[in-house]
């Protein structure tokens, strides 16, 4: 999962992908993600990133993708800005 977030650019760091996962902010198919997971073509996969929740198709797996390649890998499907609960002081 980690590897895949990356090769893909939706995120730069393969270490800012393992901990969106590690925090639960990846869901892969309804389960939350790890970084470890295994990603297939049309699983569907919800980035919980700040205020922004990206629910995207996957349509690729690559091992390496040059910029153009890389926007091949996923479909998205909605991005929506919702308000997290904010954690009590």
């Amino acid at each position: 999962m980690d590897k895949w977030l990356k090769v893909s650019r939706l995120i730069k760091r393969r270490e800012t992908a393992k901990e969106l996962c590690d925090d639960g902010d990846v869901i892969l198919n309804n389960k939350q993600a790890k970084p470890m997971t295994e990603v297939a073509v049309g699983d569907q996969l919800i980035l919980q990133m700040g205020k922004h929740r990206i629910t995207l198709r996957v349509l690729a797996v690559l091992p390496y993708a040059k910029k153009d390649e890389a926007k091949g890998m996923y479909e998205i499907l909605s991005d929506e800005i919702v308000e997290r609960p904010r954690a009590e002081e």
